[in-house]
């Protein structure tokens, strides 16, 4: 049995109140798009994320909105903004990297809560049922084509909301020629993760003015 692919590209999710720190008070989010997950959707508001080596703009937010502010880049994002984030699930921002968001009435300093998103795999409960997984377990998957490679180290995710998809970045997407809608094998199901990302695995930059050292 294959699982389709979604590949997750740079994206924002924030709270109620720093929406309206960056958007003004009373702000909502506005939906643009469905996502594959069910209630999930690319929203119209857009922010800046800016970094002490560079800025990259119109950063889509994905609603609705959240407990906590986290943004999601990959790795080569990070080289770019010149912020060094940790491999995360997400909701695991504690000690993580810091940068500045920049909205149309108003900016934030985050202190934390720049992740590079763990790739992990949502089953419904059916779904988890076919596939023989628990929430938690770690997964081995074969891509195929001309750049074929087993991703390792996948997270299962499973709730009865969820609906069957593949998450992984822009990065491994490219490194394995994957697309959007395109399928991967189950090799390998263990129960017991073999790798956990730590919830603190580097001294946290605390705010976008220690990065340039102000």
């Amino acid at each position: 049995m294959n699982i389709p692919v979604g590949v997750s590209a740079r994206h924002v999710h924030v709270s109620q109140a720093d929406l309206e720190t960056l958007f003004g008070q009373g702000a909502t989010l506005h939906p643009k798009k469905e996502l594959s997950q069910p209630g999930q959707y690319a929203a119209e508001e857009t922010v800046d994320l800016k970094g002490p080596r560079a800025t990259i703009e119109r950063v889509r937010i994905l609603g609705p909105v959240r407990p906590h502010t986290q943004v999601e880049i990959s790795k080569t994002d990070a080289v770019k903004l010149g912020v060094d984030p940790p491999v995360r699930e997400s909701g695991h921002i504690e000690g993580s990297t810091g940068l500045l968001l920049i909205g149309p009435k108003g900016y934030l300093e985050l202190q934390e809560g720049v992740i590079v998103a763990a790739r992990h795999v949502h089953f419904s409960e059916e779904d988890a049922r076919k596939f023989g997984v628990h929430n938690g377990d770690e997964l081995d998957l074969q891509a195929q084509g001309e750049r074929g490679l087993i991703f390792n180290h996948v997270v299962a995710r499973v709730s009865r909301s969820y609906r069957l998809d593949f998450h992984l970045d822009t990065d491994e997407a490219n490194a394995a020629g994957l697309h959007n809608g395109d399928e991967v094998e189950v090799v390998e199901v263990h129960e017991e993760p073999r790798w956990q990302a730590p919830q603190s695995d580097r001294e946290p930059v605390k705010s976008y003015s220690e990065h340039v050292g102000k």
